[in-house]
């Protein structure tokens, strides 16, 4: 598979809920670059992160353009997140089920077959204030 494929699998993988799909697609020391928080190194930490995601939020990525560059090795990812949020995390409002539908983006990069970085956007503000008025 090329990039943009592994790419394409990957996020049909998140959305089908298919962890161990999406995890195999990722290089042993893939590197999580997220929105707000540390950089997670290595697949150990990024499964503690999913499993964490998985808990709190329910999320289907929607309206998804993919984007690549001439070496074949970044992609760029644009989408809408419509979600669930389900549990609180520690500094962020009370979760009690609100939905939310909040535009995102990602970068990643692959090499052999194997997606080495994902880096995630979005507006964590505006995420803040869509599950505070429910």
């Amino acid at each position: 598979m090329n990039a943009l494929e592994v790419v394409e699998a990957y996020y049909a993988c998140f959305n089908n809920q298919d962890w161990k799909g999406m995890l195999a697609l990722l290089d042993p020391e893939i590197r999580h670059e997220a929105n707000q928080g540390d950089v997670r190194v290595g697949i150990e930490k990024f499964t503690e992160f999913l499993g964490k995601m998985d808990e709190a939020y329910e999320e289907k990525l929607t309206d998804m353009f993919f984007f690549t560059e001439k070496t074949g090795t970044r992609v760029a990812v644009e989408f809408v997140v419509n979600g669930v949020y389900k549990k609180a995390e520690e500094g962020l409002p009370e979760a009690y089920g609100q939905t939310y539908v909040l535009p995102a983006g990602a970068f990643l990069e692959v090499n052999a077959g194997k997606i080495t970085r994902v880096t995630t956007y979005y507006n964590l503000p505006l995420w803040i204030e869509l599950v505070s008025k429910k």
